[in-house]
């Protein structure tokens, strides 16, 4: 069974995802906000349709995506705009939205290059594009969820591993993919643990320029917080080895 296959009936997560505040997802909503209203905009991960449920109420014509069969079904109580789909292949037209994104799902994919790819294709020229996951390689941070993000030894295996992607980056583009890792998967089900793929910032850039964006802005804080806090925080290169990987891109 795939790791995604592992999602598809599982009510757990979308008992987990229903409980979640609609804070957690503002900053990400608002990011795929557009100028446009009635435009289209698809969220792919949907969960159980909060972002899909607030777009739709401010007026745009807000889609979902999801591999969980579960986590449609209530979604769709919010939006018939909500399909189950394989996480590979988005089935739409390519250049069908105004903006599309993907909140904590990336380091969950079997083929995140290919998932970022598809993200991008389903946009509209200068259409955005929002792609918010945990950084997996922080180097500096505290109450640190994962155990490749824990302690000073793994964060400077990570601080390493971040130049080694810098030079091959620089040296030879062609051959950067997402580090791998195992799942970790515990009772009650975390789906925070499990992920299979090491998304940081940096990469996440790199991959959303290789299939045709700009990088607009780049911020280690996938929430809202204070002004002053969230300026120190992401006014210096600092914000790559921090926290969280929230990347917003338009489509060239």
């Amino acid at each position: 069974m795939s790791h995604q296959e592992t999602y598809r009936h599982n009510e757990t997560y979308a008992e987990f995802l229903a409980n979640e505040s609609p804070y957690f997802h503002a900053k990400y909503t608002d990011s795929l906000r557009v100028s446009r209203l009635g435009a289209r905009i698809l969220d792919v991960g949907c969960g159980v349709g909060q972002v899909i449920g607030h777009l739709t109420r401010l007026g745009y014509e807000a889609h979902g995506v999801d591999v969980s069969e579960p986590n449609i079904a209530r979604a769709r109580k919010v939006s018939s705009h909500c399909q189950v789909y394989d996480g590979k292949h988005l089935p739409f037209p390519s250049s069908h939205f105004a903006s599309a994104g993907a909140f904590n799902v990336l380091e969950h994919v079997e083929e995140p290059e290919g998932f970022i790819k598809e993200l991008v294709r389903v946009v509209e020229i200068n259409g955005r594009v929002v792609i918010s996951s945990p950084n997996f390689l922080r180097v500096i941070g505290f109450h640190d969820y994962h155990p490749k993000m824990r302690g000073l030894i793994n964060k400077l295996k990570n601080w390493r591993r971040l130049r080694e992607k810098c030079r091959q980056i620089k040296t030879d583009p062609k051959t950067v993919r997402f580090d791998r890792m195992t799942p970790i998967v515990k009772k009650p089900f975390t789906p925070d643990d499990d992920a299979i793929v090491v998304t940081n910032p940096l990469e996440i850039e790199f991959s959303l320029r290789q299939s045709g964006c700009e990088i607009e802005s780049t911020a280690c804080t996938d929430r809202y917080v204070a002004k002053p806090v969230d300026l120190l925080l992401n006014l210096t290169p600092l914000r790559y080895l921090m926290f969280n990987a929230f990347v917003v891109a338009r489509k060239r």
